[in-house]
């Protein structure tokens, strides 16, 4: 199960962010956070520090995704 998910995890980060349409954003920050949290599970259990260095990778890619959905603050 573990392999399972870092090998997800491992597509997710290599997938390209360009050319993106907004659905595409939605789908793809919900498909982060619920590998961030399914690895977060076994992490509780384990410990291991490669989990947490894919966890860190997860959410730094998720959080530039948000930013693009939020764009750019109206003054």
């Amino acid at each position: 199960m573990t392999q399972d998910l870092l090998s997800k995890a491992e597509e997710f980060e290599n997938r390209s962010l360009s050319h993106m349409s907004t659905s595409d954003r939605v789908e793809a920050s919900r498909e982060a956070k619920k590998l961030i949290l399914s690895i977060n599970e076994i992490y509780k259990k384990t410990k291991d520090s490669k989990l947490m260095e894919t966890m860190k990778s997860l959410t730094e890619k998720k959080r530039k995704i948000e930013k693009r959905l939020k764009g750019k603050p109206l003054v």
